[in-house]
């Protein structure tokens, strides 16, 4: 797999890249910049926030779903507007969002830790139709949230536990049955950060700490991976009208290379990914 840089702005924590289908945009967050990204024709865009953000999905043409540390809102593209749509541990002052993405069945999964990261302090939580019901606690830093194809199963890592899970989806996209362990890096220098899969079903997983985007079958086993210019990759969404391209974020927090935190564009040389679903709000 080959790469170019796509976007120079450098992040403090890039997360949260998704592709807009109807607007063919590419959008991701610096998570402790408290601003969201994009580009659109060559543009720069950039939307800054009073609070940490963190992870969206599209409601419509004009409007994100987004999650804050203390909410789940609504957020207007054309005017900025902001509609809170529910509370997301906002009695919680030491804790934040992280990773999140819609599923098939158009519900949005949102993991939350501790902003300094204390074990255990965090959950995994599934907005659907009005509702938020947490699914997974205690969760010390939520990532890797990403469904097949079909919608029948999630994924979804605790980085600081060096685990990735499966979890089988019932017709309403709801777990049913017990999570099972899709990956395990335990003992090894591996940290599954975010994660999207294919339209093949494969689980493409940036790895923190190595600078890595590795792209797994659905079985486990390695199929490909490409080693980026920097050493903590985040997060990748599949992009462009054919979805034949991996947008990565990574993260300049606690380093000084000067391509630390910058977004990067990977050509994976075939696979491609599936349109982002429509989050029903």
């Amino acid at each position: 797999m080959k790469y170019t840089l796509f976007d120079p702005r450098a992040c403090i924590l890039g997360e949260g890249a998704f592709w807009h289908p109807e607007r063919q945009q590419a959008f991701w967050f610096d998570i402790l910049g408290r601003r969201m990204l994009s580009r659109k024709d060559g543009r720069e865009l950039e939307w800054r926030f009073d609070e940490r953000v963190s992870a969206a999905g599209w409601i419509d043409h004009d409007s994100l779903i987004i999650a804050s540390e203390t909410a789940l809102f609504r957020f207007d593209l054309r005017t900025a507007a902001r509609e809170d749509l529910v509370a997301l541990e906002a009695d919680r002052p030491e804790t934040r969002s992280n990773d999140g993405r819609a599923d098939p069945q158009g519900g949005f999964w949102i993991g939350t830790m501790a902003i300094d990261a204390s074990p255990g302090k965090g959950a995994i939580y599934r907005y659907y139709k009005g509702e938020l019901r947490q699914l997974y606690a205690p969760i010390s830093i939520s990532n890797a949230i990403c469904f097949s194809p079909d919608g029948k199963r999630a994924y979804f890592s605790d980085t600081a536990e060096q685990l990735v899970w499966e979890q089988d989806l019932d017709a309403q996209g709801w777990p049913q049955g017990e999570k099972r362990v899709f990956l395990d890096f335990r003992g090894t220098e591996e940290y599954p950060d975010g994660a999207v899969t294919d339209a093949k079903g494969n689980f493409w997983n940036a790895r923190w700490g190595t600078g890595r985007l590795v792209c797994h079958a659905p079985d486990g086993h390695v199929l490909d991976e490409v080693e980026l210019p920097v050493k903590q990759t985040t997060c990748p969404a599949f992009i462009g009208e054919k979805l034949d391209r991996i947008l990565v974020t990574s993260a300049a927090e606690g380093l000084d290379g000067a391509q630390d935190g910058r977004s990067w564009l990977v050509l994976p040389n075939g696979p491609r990914g599936c349109a982002e679903p429509k989050v029903i709000a």
